[in-house]
């Protein structure tokens, strides 16, 4: 069934850490974003396909399951290119991933204020 729609602007956040995906969504939260979370690629695939007001994906990269963050950015700019992507990892060097053009990289640990900045700038919200 699909989930109703809002009219703040949506994140989905994926990320297995649970303490950190806590804490970026409640930060993300409070300047005025929607959030929806998963913890891996697979039940992200499956929020998207029940949402059609995702605007913005903020993934982790390193992440276990069926896909990786990077190939989950593929996945999401094949099926749903309006939807942005900011990527983040603590363990990779960004600069060397293969991602979709457009990806937003940040290292971890990530401030959590530049995250709110960059969603605001890539929603226009």
């Amino acid at each position: 069934m699909a989930e109703p729609m809002t009219e703040r602007p949506v994140v989905l956040i994926v990320e297995d850490e649970f303490l950190i995906r806590m804490a970026t969504a409640d930060a993300i939260r409070d300047v005025g974003f929607e959030v929806l979370e998963a913890a891996d690629a697979d039940r992200a695939i499956a929020i998207l396909e029940s949402r059609s007001d995702i605007r913005v994906v903020f993934t982790d990269i390193h992440m276990p399951g069926s896909m990786d963050g990077a190939k989950l950015a593929h996945a999401i700019k094949h099926r749903w290119p309006p939807v942005r992507i900011i990527a983040t990892s603590g363990r990779l060097a960004l600069g060397e991933l293969d991602l979709p053009a457009g990806t937003v990289l940040f290292p971890k640990p990530y401030d959590p204020e530049q995250i709110a900045w960059t969603l605001s700038a890539l929603t226009g919200s």
